[in-house]
């Protein structure tokens, strides 16, 4: 027996389909969202008051939810400058320039590196760490530049940031809409990331190399004009303020206490929250240890402004995700503690109940929630945030696997691949401009090239995805 729809459902559903629409239109839907969550408020409580409070509460919900991941990742950038600054990174990653031999061997040099890096440093600081680094011995042995952007762009702000095994921000904001522990969502995430991984760094590699042998790929190709493009954290005087000897015992150092940090998760089974407390720890003593090392009398100031720049970057990304999130969390729980148990008896949730009506009322299969999960993902990557949408990927995928009777995990990880593939940094220009500028390179020409291997991906992995479901 179904759980009968009233207004608060249908006014869900509608404010979802002028997100998507809005989205489509590459329109901003904060406002859309606040909206969404007044109009909710006044039909659950009849209270003009309430709903308004309850903009506020949502906010406050969202963000109660969201503040680790919005923490760990803030943390990670403060050290990440403080490791360029010092020229700590360099060191780090100046052995694996031996590996690039040709431009084969550079492109998976470069692109593992920075899997690696992202990992736990996330992209956008990782390019910073590496791309001036590793970019000269690439081009040096006849890489392109664009190739060199193209390979830390896949591997980092496709692959690392879709997976986010390890600060686990993407898992947990689409888990969260989606009503399920994030372990299930990072644990059926894996095959779908090494699909869409493999598939497209390999397709990208087999166009580049053909373009290259065709003449059309050159290492002046896509460059922008001087003084348009400037590597992130550039030169700086710090770097000569620690000397070389320290800058390799940090350099070795660094990695063991995170390779500890896997290893800690691993045997004693640390996952979601507490496997990032212990990334985020680890993260805050190397950057107060390198901070005092190498500005001495003047660490303790220094490591407060780290910290805020690195606090500046984490709101600054999230700024937007907060309203849509607030949204998105009122199709699950975050409903009944804002406004009451005001649905019909039964109700296990918004989304919840949308999810059987659909299931007694459309044919619903595999197949049919597979394309649309990965329909919607790319739909919400096109702001070109990539993190801003992707709730509403586990809010529908929550509804469709209802619907199905299984695989709620596989769909929302779908729909967080698809997402932030698209709107991570791999197909929208201005999400690129990180690894495009570091590279000197247009970041119109980088999405150009970026497509078909992308797509490809996204096809092959939409149709695995249909066999784990």
């Amino acid at each position: 027996m179904g759980i009968e729809l009233i207004g608060i459902h249908w006014v869900y559903v509608g404010f979802v389909v002028i997100i998507i629409g809005c989205m489509i239109m590459r329109r901003d839907t904060s406002l859309v969202c606040i909206a969404g969550i007044f109009l909710l408020g006044w039909l659950a409580t009849s209270s003009l008051s309430q709903s308004v409070s309850g903009i506020f509460n949502s906010f406050i919900y969202a963000i109660t939810e969201l503040l680790n991941t919005i923490l760990i990742i803030s943390i990670i950038v403060s050290m990440g400058r403080v490791l360029t600054r010092t020229g700590i990174n360099e060191t780090m990653v100046s052995p694996f320039i031996r590996l690039m031999r040709s431009p084969g061997l550079a492109y998976w040099t470069v692109g593992l590196v920075m899997l690696v890096i992202s990992f736990f440093f996330w992209p956008s600081p990782a390019v910073a760490l590496i791309g001036a680094v590793l970019l000269p011995a690439a081009v040096r042995v006849g890489l392109p530049p664009l190739g060199v952007a193209i390979a830390m762009n896949l591997f980092g702000h496709g692959i690392a940031l879709s997976g986010d095994f390890v600060i686990q921000g993407a898992p947990k904001l689409t888990a969260d809409a989606a009503g399920i522990p994030v372990s299930e969502v990072v644990q059926a995430s894996i095959p779908l990331v090494l699909v869409m991984g493999t598939v497209t760094t390999v397709a990208a590699f087999w166009l580049m190399r053909r373009e290259m042998a065709a003449g059309k790929l050159t290492l002046a190709t896509g460059a922008v004009r001087k003084g348009e493009a400037r590597a992130e954290g550039g030169e700086d005087p710090l770097a000569a303020a620690l000397p070389d000897k320290a800058k390799k015992i940090m350099a070795v150092i660094i990695p063991l206490l995170f390779v500890g940090d896997l290893a800690a998760m691993y045997f004693f089974k640390l996952q979601g929250g507490e496997a990032t407390a212990l990334v985020g720890g680890t993260s805050v003593v190397i950057l107060i240890t390198i901070t005092l090392l190498a500005h001495r009398n003047r660490g303790l100031e220094r490591t407060t402004q780290y910290l805020v720049e690195g606090l500046q970057f984490g709101f600054r990304v999230f700024g937007p995700v907060i309203p849509i999130a607030a949204f998105f969390y009122l199709g699950d729980s975050a409903f009944f503690n804002l406004f009451g148990s005001v649905l019909p008896e039964g109700s296990q949730g918004i989304v919840n109940d949308l999810g059987l009506a659909l299931a007694n009322t459309v044919p619903v299969n595999k197949e049919v929630g597979a394309v649309t999960l990965t329909t919607v993902g790319a739909i919400t990557g096109l702001d070109g945030s990539g993190f801003s949408g992707i709730s509403l990927a586990g809010s529908i995928a929550q509804l469709f696997g209802t619907a199905i009777g299984s695989g709620i995990a596989t769909l929302t990880a779908l729909g967080q691949i698809a997402g932030i593939w698209v709107g991570g940094g791999t197909l929208i220009p201005w999400a690129l401009i990180p690894a495009a500028a570091i590279c000197g390179v247009d970041p119109f020409e980088m999405v150009r090239r970026n497509v078909r291997p992308v797509v490809i991906g996204l096809v092959v992995t939409t149709i695995v995805a249909m066999f784990l479901i």
